[in-house]
């Protein structure tokens, strides 16, 4: 029977998302990371977090990200979440500052975490 994949769940304000993890290593390590509660950073329609002690593998690597994208930026020790344009957007995908690391998908609609741009802090745990 296949390993079924690692879920997290993202809570900002009143608003609660589930993601699935991919199988990679990088995606492995932030998992072990977890649970973490911290300031949320803003980028556009971006949330991004903090999170220390992880390696980044760079196994996906990339400019190109979708709404609803989960990925790991290894030079800022950031887990970033994409759910709307960012500054760097030319058309309705996000594009992140810098390449970052894929390393999973938020199930259902990403973008409800609009509602929630002006609260302070973000909570990630494993499910």
């Amino acid at each position: 029977m296949a390993d079924l994949p690692n879920k997290i769940r993202i809570t900002v304000g009143s608003v609660q998302l589930e993601a699935e993890l991919k199988s990679t290593r990088t995606a492995q390590e932030v998992y072990a990371a977890l649970p973490v509660e911290s300031q949320v950073n803003t980028w556009g329609e971006e949330f991004y977090c903090k999170l220390a002690g992880v390696k980044d593998h760079r196994e996906t690597a990339t400019n190109h990200v979708k709404v609803g994208d989960v990925a790991f930026w290894g030079a800022g020790q950031v887990l970033a979440i994409f759910f709307g344009r960012t500054p760097m957007s030319m058309g309705q995908d996000p594009v992140p500052a810098d390449r970052v690391n894929v390393i999973g998908r938020i199930l259902g609609d990403a973008s409800v975490l609009r509602r929630v741009m002006d609260v302070s802090t973000i909570r990630i745990e494993r499910i």
